[in-house]
């Protein structure tokens, strides 16, 4: 099933600069984005697949002279079709090819602006704020969501969740034993349920959100269609140094690497994380004045929901500013 792969120092540089090479340099970016998107490690693809570590390592850096039914194994397990993984655009419509190319190199400001353009368009803008009481809090680890999501709820006196308890007590196991043993596909179905049954139980709720939900898009959907969706922002120093003060010293045992790591993961679901309702950098300011904006700005949304006003306040730039 898989063909033997050539080690870098055995390739020439004819091989590695010809179209072959280009081809499998660009599947490896693929796999490895789409990997780190999803906030899997290289041993659980491993494990989820069948493939080893060596194996996918030669993949991701473009060295793996890889079979068809090795990519299906890796498209299954990260929850993507072999078309997104190989990224071959080929067989896409003369239309969908000319609007790729005008969305060819817009940066991030210039990509949500015309996503949400197109939202309006066919009436399915997903950057308007849901009719909803319910408020959720996106972020990496240590962006501050159970600690500004307890004060948050304590202030609105409502109820606190945290999904991946919520998870947890769904499938009568940890997190780390419904990945190890049922796999990645299972764990995002149970995350999916116990969010679809925390929204049905609580039309009032602060809700702190596993990092990688927004990775799911039926989940995320579910998400930003029932919850005011605020995504924590911080620096990547800040995730890692409030993930050690929560008593886990794992990122000092490789800390370079543990922070490019991180900065990856950052990169990767920013596109994600950016189609959250609100957004607040929570690396500016104390943590006090941070959550006194935090409640205020949920205050004046709150004011003008009741009022029914037609325009909302500019958001992402109250947040951050």
């Amino acid at each position: 099933m898989i063909s033997v792969t050539k080690s870098s120092e055995s390739k020439t540089v004819s091989e590695r600069d010809s179209g072959d090479g280009r081809l499998l340099a660009s599947l490896g970016e693929q796999v490895r984005a789409l990997r780190e998107q999803r906030g899997i490690t290289r041993k659980s693809l491993s494990a989820a697949t069948g493939v080893s570590e060596r194996h996918l390592a030669n993949i991701e850096y473009g060295e793996g002279n890889v079979s068809v039914l090795v990519l299906d194994q890796v498209a299954a397990a990260l929850d993507c079709s072999l078309a997104e993984l190989i990224g071959d655009f080929n067989a896409r419509s003369p239309e969908w090819l000319m609007i790729r190319a005008l969305l060819t190199n817009r940066n991030e400001a210039e990509l949500r602006h015309i996503r949400i353009a197109i939202g309006e368009m066919f009436d399915g803008d997903q950057a308007a704020l849901p009719d909803s009481r319910r408020i959720a809090l996106i972020g990496l680890r240590g962006a501050g969501k159970s600690t500004l999501g307890r004060m948050l709820a304590d202030r609105l006196d409502v109820p606190f969740l945290e999904l991946s308890r919520e998870i947890e007590l769904l499938a009568a196991c940890t997190i780390g034993e419904i990945q190890a043993l049922y796999g990645a596909d299972a764990f995002r179905r149970y995350q999916k349920r116990a969010l679809a049954e925390s929204i049905a139980a609580h039309e009032d709720a602060v809700i702190a959100i596993p990092g990688g939900l927004v990775s799911d898009t039926d989940a995320f959907d579910l998400l930003l269609s029932n919850c005011r969706c605020i995504w924590l922002q911080a620096t990547p120093e800040d995730h890692m140094q409030r993930v050690i003060e929560q008593g886990d010293f794992r990122p000092l045992q490789g800390h370079s690497e543990a922070m490019h790591d991180l900065q990856q993961i950052l990169e990767s679901r920013q596109p994600h994380y950016a189609r959250a309702h609100l957004r607040l950098d929570t690396s500016k300011q104390s943590l006090d004045r941070t959550f006194e904006r935090l409640h205020e700005l949920m205050r004046k949304i709150s004011t003008a929901s009741e009022q029914n006003q037609p325009s909302k306040p500019n958001l992402s730039q109250e947040m951050t500013s």
